[in-house]
């Protein structure tokens, strides 16, 4: 697939406060993994159907369930969206 999804560093920046404290064993490049969980939303794919690029499907699937337990994701979402006036909008459906 040539049009994968990813945030941009200005996103990135605008998320870095939900991201929980590393204890221990470092997480895996929140970029990918947050991109990929995107572009899986926004496309309607099952995770399994995730691009390489965007790492393990397994690691996808596990974050976003941990993230949207806890409400994070959710917060997340409405973060990237308070910054839309100087980026294009992203549309994530929510079912």
């Amino acid at each position: 697939m040539s049009d994968l999804f990813w945030l941009t560093d200005a996103q990135m920046a605008r998320l870095e406060p939900f991201f929980p404290k590393s204890h221990g064993k470092p997480r895996v490049d929140d970029k990918r993994v947050l991109s990929g969980i995107i572009f899986i939303n926004r496309n309607g794919l099952r995770w399994h159907d995730a691009p390489n690029e965007y790492g393990p499907h397994k690691t996808l699937y596990s974050r976003w369930k941990r993230c949207s337990e806890k409400g994070i994701f959710a917060l997340m979402m409405v973060g990237l969206a308070a910054g839309h006036r100087e980026e294009k909008t992203v549309m994530i459906p929510f079912h």
